[in-house]
Order: structure tokens, then C-alpha cells, then sequence
């Protein structure tokens, strides 16, 4: 390509460049790797010659760079056709009433350290609180290169068991909410949408957002008939603004039912999570009568729950990122 068609084609232009800071990314982290090995090799020289000092550092610093690596290669092997987009996450909460609202709101917390710990972007779409607690839906954006490569791995129902905050009495509940990956897809998707095939609603947004928010519809709705997928958006004041980013949300679910094989209805693709309870979970948060979090699909287990629930699950996406691959 010459400079004078690259230049001419803003898009084309636009997409070389974001892969080259792509490759720009890469080299730079292989370089920061070599730099903290040879730390580490120096530290090995200064022991062999009697000085234990460095000791602890030494382990610290290996298992450090073994996680790197190991993060290093599981993005080098995230080569799908939608692995390197921003992820669109939707959290539902199913069965236990408010202690599955709570643990749904539990989820959306857990995300947002785990993104905010990868540097990613998270960005609220639409969410529908409840009065008494938790939320009982909650659609974001998690955006960031590979967002929805690595978090593609936590689609499925989530099951929690612990003492409930909302039983005066004390007991043990196991709750359950669903978690919904689709990557968020570009202008450059080759999907056409019949304007006759969509429904657009408008309401008026729930939550924050201030004396606008009650007064207007700026919150969007979208259903496409065909399918029966439905989208909404209410992070803006702008209604407009809203349809885009519902458009959009739109456009990615229909690419998700494109790639699945086999799924000719909306309902084959959602249909692991038509009951959002016992048996259909990929992985349990347990805090009594002892502490576990544990991923079915893989049998990885973790004993300190609380720090899973912090947002430390990169354990559970390798693991399962590794068996797929």
C-alpha cells in the first residue's frame, strides 16, 4: 500500500496503526520482562556468594514473573475473530431474592476491580436497582485490548453460599445469578439490520442521574423481532446517544448468535441459563461452613474466596483459557 491509499483510507489507516501500538505493546513487554529476569539473575549471583538478603525477594520476584508470563502467554493465544474487543457484560440476578440481588451487585463489584487492576475502562449501560438492595440487572462495558478474550471465560451462572445478611436468623442461603459476555463489535462488523425488523422503546432512566433523569425518556430500548434479542441503554442523558450505544449492544449480540454453531433460536443460545439455579453453575463462592471459590469446568480452587470476590479471578481465566485453547 503507498502512503498516498493509506493516507486516503481513514479507516484502513486508522486500523494499521492501532495494530502496529498493538505490536508496539507487545515488545515492550517482552523488554520489561528480560530487565526483571536479569534483576533476578543478579540476585541469584549475590546468594550464591553468601548474601541471603535477597532471600524473599528472590521468591517474591519469581513468582511474579511467573504469573507475567504466564498472563503473556495466554493474551499471545487469544487469536478469535472477537478476542481483542471491549467486552459487554450483563448480570442477572436468579434465584434467592434480595440475597441474589446483593450477590449480583457482589459480581458487579468483583468485575470492576478485576478491570480496574488491568487498567481497563468499566462503564455502566444499564442497570436496574432494587429498593431494598442489590440490583436485579446490570449491563456494562469493560473496555480494554483482549477484555473480551479473557472475560468471555466467565459467561454462566455463579452460585454463592453464606451466611445471609438479610435472615434475622442467621442461616445458610445459596444464591445464584448469570453472567453474559459479548464482545463489543466495530462499524466494520458486516451486519445489516432491517429497520422494520427492530421495536424502539423509550423510558425514563432508573438510579443517579439527577432531576433530568426522572423527568425525560432518555433511556432506550431496542427489540429485534426476529430474534426476540433485547437491548437497552440509559448511561447518558442524551436519548440519542443512548440509541447508539443500544444499536450497537444490538450488533454485537446478533454477531454472537452468528458465531455460535448450532444455535438457531435465541433461546438454544440462552438456554444454559433459562434456570438460573441448582446444576446449572460454572462456579461456586462458598464463605460457610468453610471458604472456597471453585470453577466446575476446570476444578480450579481457591481458598481465600474473599480475595476472588476482590477482583483476583485471573486464575480462573487462564485455567480455563488454557483447556480451550
Amino acid at each position: 500500500m503507498s502512503k498516498k491509499d493509506f493516507w486516503d483510507d481513514p479507516q484502513k489507516a486508522q486500523d494499521i496503526l492501532k495494530q502496529a501500538k498493538v505490536y508496539r505493546d507487545k515488545i515492550e513487554q517482552y523488554e520489561k520482562l528480560i530487565i526483571e529476569l536479569e534483576e533476578l539473575e543478579t540476585m541469584v549471583l549475590f546468594i550464591e556468594e553468601g548474601d541471603n538478603s535477597f532471600s524473599k525477594e528472590l521468591i517474591e520476584g519469581i513468582e511474579t514473573l511467573e504469573n507475567k508470563i504466564e498472563n503473556i502467554k495466554i493474551e499471545v493465544l487469544l487469536k478469535g475473530e472477537y478476542d481483542r474487543c471491549n467486552a459487554i457484560i450483563s448480570i442477572h440476578a436468579g434465584t434467592g431474592g434480595l440475597d441474589a440481588q446483593d450477590w449480583a451487585q457482589m459480581l458487579l463489584r468483583m468485575y470492576t476491580r478485576w478491570a480496574e487492576s488491568k487498567g481497563y475502562g468499566v462503564k455502566i449501560l444499564d442497570i436496574l436497582p432494587d429498593t431494598e438492595a442489590g440490583i436485579k440487572s446490570v449491563t456494562f462495558s469493560v473496555e480494554g485490548t483482549n477484555a473480551y478474550g479473557y472475560l468471555k471465560s466467565e459467561k454462566g451462572v455463579h452460585r454463592i453460599i453464606r451466611i445471609s445478611p438479610y435472615d434475622s436468623s442467621g442461616k445458610r442461603h445459596t444464591s445464584f445469578a448469570s453472567i453474559d459476555v459479548m464482545p463489543e463489535v466495530d462499524d466494520s462488523v458486516d451486519i445489516s439490520i432491517n429497520p422494520n425488523d427492530i421495536r424502539i422503546d423509550t423510558y425514563r432512566a432508573s438510579g443517579s442521574g439527577g432531576q433530568h433523569v426522572n423527568k425525560t425518556d432518555s433511556a432506550v430500548r431496542i427489540t429485534h423481532l426476529p430474534t426476540g434479542v433485547v437491548v437497552q441503554c440509559q448511561s447518558e442523558r442524551s436519548q440519542h446517544v443512548n440509541k447508539e450505544t443500544a444499536m450497537k449492544m444490538l450488533i454485537s449480540r446478533l454477531v454472537e448468535l452468528k458465531e455460535s454453531e448450532q444455535k438457531e433460536r435465541i433461546e438454544d443460545l440462552q438456554g444454559e441459563y433459562s434456570q438460573i439455579a441448582w446444576g446449572s453453575q460454572i462456579r461456586s463462592y462458598v464463605f460457610n461452613p468453610y471458604t472456597l471459590a471453585k470453577d466446575h469446568r476446570t476444578d480450579v480452587e481457591v481458598g481465600n474466596v474473599q480475595g476472588v470476590i476482590d477482583g483476583d479471578i485471573d486464575i480462573f481465566i487462564n485455567a480455563y483459557l488454557n483447556k480451550k485453547l
